[in-house]
């Protein structure tokens, strides 16, 4: 059968690079996201096919699986969508901290639960998740973010221990910088200091290191910042 990838919260940065690299390897690709109209050139220049989702929604997510062909192998599997609010502590909205928590967090989880469930009967399968630096520091005015960034990564290693041994390789990425993004040109690095920003095509490479991994060194967790940033 034909291996497939699927990549949830599909966006312009690491995600697209992502695709792109998986495309190169002969995966077939479903990308999907909330907003789909944003992703269609992507789509079409990797050829791949969107999907519409709302990650933090279970019947969404089951939805979408519905529409994955029966009759390939679910190869990959990325989470890389997100929500956040940033403000002083006293002055978050509660329900947008809830849907930040539901997103990062919850949407991980249906997601992952949802490719497992079509994994672990192929006895293979990968199942990634992109987290942040806010996956283990948690900054002011982003509690938001860092809590559905910290449950996201705890789900990731209680998965990984229990789905290694059932030849599922589950992995999460602590992206610990800015990550270049020509649609946020206010992030671009300075002229005279290159490379302090995250390059995606690199953060790219780094998980299909991890995809290609023999699983005799099965990594569960890797960190990636750029060479000015500080630990």
């Amino acid at each position: 059968m034909s291996k497939s990838a699927l990549i949830v919260g599909t966006g312009s940065g690491i995600s697209a690079s992502v695709a792109r690299k998986l495309a190169q390897r002969g995966h077939k690709l479903y990308l999907a996201a909330r907003n789909t109209d944003k992703i269609e050139p992507l789509a079409a220049e990797v050829g791949g096919t969107v999907l519409a989702c709302d990650a933090a929604d279970p019947h969404s997510v089951e939805a979408m699986f519905d529409k994955l062909p029966s009759d390939e192998t679910l190869a990959f599997a990325l989470y890389n969508a997100s929500a956040r609010q940033r403000a002083p502590f006293l002055e978050l909205d509660p329900e947008q901290v809830r849907t930040a928590i539901m997103v990062s967090g919850y949407g991980g989880f249906l997601v992952g639960f949802n490719a497992a469930k079509r994994m672990v009967p192929q006895g293979a399968g990968a199942i990634f998740f992109t987290g942040a630096s806010a996956s283990v520091k948690g900054y002011k005015q982003s509690a938001p973010f860092a809590m559905g960034k910290f449950a996201l990564r705890g789900l990731a290693q209680s998965m990984a221990r229990e789905l290694h041994p059932q030849g599922i390789h589950v992995a999460h990425f602590v992206i610990d910088g800015g990550v270049r993004n020509p649609n946020r040109p206010e992030r671009i690095e300075p002229a005279d200091n290159p490379d302090s920003m995250l390059d995606p095509d690199a953060i790219a490479e780094t998980y299909m290191n991890v995809y290609e991994q023999p699983r005799s060194v099965w990594s569960w967790e890797m960190e990636v910042r750029p060479w000015v940033e500080s630990f």
